[in-house]
């Protein structure tokens, strides 16, 4: 079977496209993504490639998108082209070269896909790229799935050279007489996957020259007990995890009736960018002492008496935001939403904790201050006459470490009015003298 024709089984037998589908492509000008535009064409589907340029490789980057240009001219396919300054996003967003083109790139997939009305995004990962990914993870500690290698399909984005080989590919450029070009930064031991590339690989198929099938072979069969083990991970995720508001709880009582405490954490933990030292403390902390905390670059955990409470860190949010009394609805800091409404004297007033109702002619500022609870704050809370600090008042109520972080009161001038979601303050009750009531409602 030719070349073309197993692309053609491999797209049929897992799925990935029906007949003459149009598709983008996603176009380097490289001999992987050169080929896949050039048998997506022989099959008959309508492509669209697309470009991105990184500028990271000076002279090199204009070079290819030059070439791919060229080539889509010659080949009668539209191109779009993306420009991006890479650098100064990474920057701009504390994350690595790789994640911001990553991030950059399958962004802009997404958007012309839409714009085209495309069946998919069409990747040109090979072979060789998932045994590199397997040994990649391995090296750098994983769970099961980490060692099931590259999937032919993720949601829009398709992936129809798996079945080929990088020597496959470039032989059948060369037979075909289609030039490539060629990143320089492929042939450098600087980075770990060109180590793997270069070196680990070839020592591999010395050993045993049918490495690269054995790897594969063995992902698969990590596959078929990953898509068995997945419904008791479901289960317990069921039993012993609840998310709402942003925040996921996991319950220390659950978590201990499991066989493998450290390894269902492992699963719902590394997906957040904890690794397997933190797990294992994470693990080994069930009965210490509530407040204890453990970071990763994007999310943060809270032992509190009886869970675990997992949120995504604050990051860039103001300390404090200003509301006019003439906003009927704002976005608050830590997600959510507070609506701000006013009802005629004598209108019902909620018990619920999530609304306070207040005298609208006390708020003379025509503005209210929300921000995070501080050390030191105090409120007179609604029945009550004397003063109480803020922490206090948590304490009684036994807010978790987690959520007394993230608790928000609302002020005005350098009164706290309300204690948001729990308890307005007295001083500004609703009373026989009011004439308009200010309504504010979480949700």
């Amino acid at each position: 079977m030719d070349l073309v024709n197993r692309v053609k089984e491999y797209i049929d037998r897992n799925r990935l496209l029906e007949s003459r589908q149009p598709v983008l492509v996603g176009l380097s000008g490289g001999a992987d993504s050169t080929a896949l535009l050039k048998v997506l064409l022989a099959l008959g589907y309508p492509c669209t490639a697309v470009h991105c340029n990184f500028h990271l490789r000076g002279s090199e980057s204009d070079r290819d998108q030059e070439f791919v240009t060229a080539l889509c001219r010659t080949l009668g396919v539209e191109l779009v082209t993306c420009s991006y300054d890479t650098r100064k996003y990474a920057s701009d967003h504390g994350i690595s070269i790789e994640m911001a083109a990553r991030e950059l790139r399958y962004a802009d997939f997404e958007r012309i896909m839409k714009e085209r009305g495309a069946a998919a995004v069409c990747i040109a990962h090979h072979r060789d790229d998932s045994v590199e990914t397997v040994l990649l993870n391995l090296i750098r500690g994983t769970g099961i799935k980490g060692l099931t290698g590259i999937k032919p399909r993720n949601g829009h984005i398709i992936r129809p050279l798996l079945c080929l080989s990088r020597d496959e590919i470039e032989q059948w450029l060369k037979e075909n007489g289609q030039s490539y070009v060629t990143d320089s930064t492929n042939l450098e031991t600087d980075y770990t996957r060109n180590k793997v590339r270069l070196k680990l690989l070839p020592l591999m198929r010395e050993i045993n020259p049918s490495a690269d099938e054995a790897i594969l072979s063995t992902s698969s069969h990590l596959q078929m007990a990953y898509d068995i083990c997945l419904p008791a991970l479901e289960a317990m995720r069921d039993r012993c995890v609840r998310e709402k508001d942003g925040i996921m709880t996991i319950s220390i009582d659950a978590l201990s009736t499991l066989p493998s405490v450290q390894g269902f954490l492992f699963e719902i933990l590394s997906p957040l960018g904890f690794n397997e030292t933190q797990i294992a403390a994470v693990s080994r902390s069930l009965h210490s002492q509530p407040g204890t905390r453990f970071l990763s670059s994007t999310h943060q955990i809270v032992k509190d008496r009886d869970s675990f409470m997992v949120s995504a860190l604050s990051g860039s949010e103001p300390d404090e935001i200003t509301v006019s009394l003439d906003t009927t609805e704002v976005k608050l800091t830590g997600g959510g939403m507070l609506s701000i409404r006013t009802a005629p004297a004598g209108s019902a007033i909620s018990a619920l904790p999530e609304t306070a109702t207040l005298d609208a002619s006390l708020l003379s500022r025509g503005a209210i201050t929300i921000r995070r609870w501080r050390e030191g704050d105090w409120f007179i809370p609604f029945g009550m006459k004397g003063r109480k600090l803020v922490s206090d008042y948590l304490t009684d109520c036994k807010v978790s470490p987690l959520e007394r972080e993230r608790q928000l009161v609302a002020l005005h001038g350098d009164d706290i009015i309300w204690v948001m979601g729990r308890r307005s303050d007295n001083r500004y009750r609703v009373s026989p003298r009011t004439e308009t009531q200010l309504i504010l409602t979480l949700s």
